[in-house]
């Protein structure tokens, strides 16, 4: 059983897929960082002023009069619209660059698909044959 495990663990696809999902889930802290730090920041400046993270709804009198989203969560039940634009806006951009990304791909290997591939080099066998009819052709 140990055995089949570690057969199915160090699998190539396994083994890829892990890489995929580690690499991934750092391009997304990289994005959540573009998103929260240099972008919702400028949206905020553009529309004079306005910091998203602070965008809600308090669904009781507590979390209504709360100063902060982090304060009315801990007041009640509130609705954070602010954190789910941002979120939004976040999972935009990474569907954005994925979408790049994979054209990028698809239009190298549709360039390595058509470029005509060179003929294999002659095996072993053709070049001593060619040898041999060469020296035939010379004693004729």
């Amino acid at each position: 059983m140990l055995q089949e495990f570690k057969k199915f663990a160090l699998r190539g696809n396994v083994v890829d897929l892990a890489i995929g999902v580690i690499i991934g889930v750092a391009f997304g802290k990289i994005v959540d960082s573009l998103v929260n730090d240099i972008i919702m920041p400028l949206i905020g400046r553009i529309f004079g002023g306005l910091d998203f993270t602070n965008y809600f709804v308090g669904l009781t009198e507590a979390s209504s009069q709360a100063a902060t989203y982090d304060a009315a969560k801990k007041a009640g039940a509130t609705l954070g619209y602010g954190t789910f634009l941002t979120v939004t806006v976040n999972f935009l951009l990474i569907a954005w660059v994925l979408f790049l990304i994979i054209k990028a791909i698809n239009r190298v290997s549709k360039e390595e698909a058509a470029a005509p591939a060179a003929p294999p080099p002659p095996s072993r066998e053709e070049v001593l044959l060619a040898e041999i009819r060469d020296l035939l052709k010379a004693r004729g």
